[in-house]
């Protein structure tokens, strides 16, 4: 097994994909928290990271590419078919990665960091990178589910069942086993020769978990989610 102090120093790309045509919140990667927009935040999180050797935002935005040079990341132009609201941001991976094929400047790692994770740490990502130096083929941040699978429910024509078979969704919390996640969409990372060559998931093979706290693993995907990350921002300050 690598060791990842020593392995540091490595040719990583930290990749952020930011699409221009959010519907939900239009602007979204260009919109600011703490008078700094998503993007910059992003950039210099992974400018920040021990071992990233390229920032590559992918857009079909010209005013996301124009910050993004102005910030000293590199920008792929995003084809067309990868921007629409369903494209998976897999694809958007396996883009880059062949463009870089093809130039001679293929990684050895790979890190994926959507904008919309403003309260990300560095080390956040760190410990995801780190993981996949160490050995695993992915990384991904996890935090404790909002919803325990227990508590969820299926109601279909009006009437509710248990979303788990036999569950007991008035159990105290604590009592809630085993322990439920979800990912916090704070930072992904991978072994580039292993990305499969279809498929959805952005994890596979040997996947390493890092576990981040809730209050860094708020995904922006709406207006009201600006003003919490506003006013978490302004209670750190």
């Amino acid at each position: 097994m690598a060791d990842p102090e020593a392995d540091r120093g490595s040719d990583a790309l930290a990749l952020i994909p930011a699409r221009a045509g959010s519907k939900g919140l239009p602007g979204k990667n260009l919109r600011k928290v703490g008078g700094v927009s998503l993007l910059a935040r992003t950039i210099a999180v992974a400018q920040a990271v021990d071992g990233v050797a390229r920032v590559v935002v992918s857009t079909d935005g010209e005013d996301i590419a124009e910050e993004a040079v102005g910030l000293g990341a590199e920008v792929h132009v995003r084809p067309p078919e990868l921007a629409t609201d369903s494209s998976p941001v897999i694809d958007t991976i396996r883009d880059v990665l062949a463009c870089s094929r093809e130039r001679g400047t293929s990684p050895r790692y790979a890190l994926l960091l959507e904008p919309t994770s403003p309260l990300r740490s560095v080390a956040d990502v760190q410990g995801c990178l780190d993981a996949v130096v160490a050995g695993a083929d992915s990384a991904a941040t996890f935090t404790e589910a909002a919803l325990h699978p227990h508590r969820a429910f299926v109601i279909e024509d009006g009437v509710a069942r248990t979303f788990i078979d036999a569950a007991v969704p008035w159990q105290p919390r604590q009592a809630l086993t085993p322990r439920a996640f979800q990912l916090s969409g704070n930072a992904y990372a991978f072994r580039c020769a292993d990305v499969p060559p279809e498929g959805l998931s952005v994890l596979f093979g040997n996947s390493a978990a890092i576990v981040v706290p809730r209050e860094r693993s708020i995904d922006i995907d709406d207006a009201t989610d600006l003003q919490v990350v506003e006013a978490l921002l302004a209670m750190r300050a």
